[in-house]
């Protein structure tokens, strides 16, 4: 699934000169010699892209499209690394443009995208909180929609707080330790998934898939788009530029995508074969009942991942949501009144609906910023075949933008 114009190379950027024929790609890459940082630059992403995903990516699909949810996990990985190669795009060819401020169509873009980021990091600190409380207070048979919201408004009371004292700086080391867990429960799942099924098979001589829930192929594609912010994340490279130079970033943001979606098709057909124990009740935790049904070791630790993933997530993009909060704002906001305008509203969409609504409305969120930078990179690339590919994309995230829908 390789990048246009993006070899599977260590890259330096070079910018197109301004005589250069106009089907020719906007800039070119050459080799580099930077290699070492590409690990260490992909924890940022993965744990974005890991962060809710593997928690609901199961039951939405399989409330969706049933026992078609491998091939719809295959669409969406394939749109996410389309979206994917926007920002590396950008990263190579409208950096230097931004830097220079030398299109002010460009900065403007720019400028405008950096505030939907801001919104859409602002559903996502509620997202992943609502996703933790949703774990937790199942563990205690309290995983009611009041006590959700409740303990979600509660969790983002206390990360604002803390930001305004001191900063959220302690608080983001936890992001590498909280990817590490993760990491380690998502294998320990496929494992005990592939052992189930493989039990499955030899016991009953075949696997036993979900049913197709009774809906049309428009609610089907509508649900489907509302799934975009499970693999949200690998556009945080593309802020990284203070840690890590282009080159490095490129590769860091293609090679998270190609690991974690990877992970993610492979999650999503081994744990189809238990689907059906969920008996058509499909819930934002109704991972730990498959993990159940699977191993009796599992539920545990698998509540305990999801509050750490969760918890340092939205602390990241709180962080993060803040910072661009100040650079959008040309430093007239300040990083703990950022976290406050953050926290209320976040706290505020906390009583707005369920997971899935809020899952779906994250999906529209990003997918409005994505699309602010398709038309970023539009502006800065001279190239018809590149430009043809890029508005492609757009149609598609403007289809997500408009029609998503929450499943259920």
């Amino acid at each position: 699934m390789p990048d246009p114009n993006f070899p599977d190379d260590e890259y330096i950027s070079k910018p197109m000169s301004l005589n250069q024929p106009s089907n020719q790609p906007t800039c070119q890459l050459e080799s580099s010699s930077a290699t070492r940082k590409i690990v260490p630059a992909m924890s940022t992403p993965l744990a974005s892209i890991f962060g809710s995903g593997f928690l609901v990516v199961v039951p939405i699909l399989a409330s969706a499209v049933g026992p078609f949810a491998l091939p719809a996990m295959v669409v969406v990985a394939i749109i996410a690394f389309m979206v994917g190669s926007i920002v590396r795009h950008n990263i190579l060819c409208a950096e230097p443009v931004l830097s220079k401020g030398s299109k002010r169509l460009t900065v403007l873009l720019e400028r405008v995208s950096g505030f939907a980021l801001v919104a859409a990091y602002v559903v996502s600190v509620c997202l992943y909180i609502h996703i933790l409380s949703a774990f937790v207070l199942a563990n205690f048979e309290l995983d009611t929609a009041f006590n959700k919201s409740l303990l979600t408004t509660v969790i983002i009371g206390a990360i604002t707080f803390v930001g305004l004292l001191g900063g959220l700086n302690p608080l983001e080391k936890l992001e590498r330790w909280a990817l590490y867990v993760t990491l380690a429960i998502l294998v320990a799942l496929l494992i005990v998934f592939a052992v189930y099924d493989i039990d499955q098979f030899l016991t009953q001589g075949q696997l036993t898939l979900p049913a197709m829930p009774d809906r049309s192929a428009w609610e089907i594609a509508t649900i489907v788009a509302g799934t975009l912010i499970i693999v949200q994340g690998f556009e945080t490279t593309r802020y990284l530029g203070d840690s890590y130079d282009a080159p490095t970033r490129i590769r860091a943001s293609r090679w998270s995508q190609y690991f974690s979606l990877s992970v993610y098709v492979l999650f999503v057909a081994l744990a189809q074969p238990i689907v059906s124990a969920l008996n058509g009740d499909y819930g934002d935790n109704s991972l730990i009942i498959l993990a159940a049904t699977a191993s009796l070791l599992l539920p545990v630790p698998l509540i305990v991942a999801a509050s750490l993933s969760q918890f340092s997530a939205a602390v990241a993009d709180t962080v993060a949501a803040a910072a661009n909060m100040k650079e959008s704002s040309r430093q007239r906001i300040k990083l703990r009144w950022g976290y406050l305008l953050v926290g209320v509203a976040a706290m505020a969409l906390a009583w707005s609906g369920s997971t899935f609504e809020i899952i779906a409305l994250a999906s529209r969120a990003f997918a409005f910023y994505y699309l602010l930078q398709c038309l970023v990179a539009l502006s800065v690339c001279r190239n018809l075949r590149e430009r043809f590919y890029f508005v492609v994309i757009a149609l598609v995230l403007g289809f997500v933008l408009v029609f998503a829908v929450p499943a259920g």
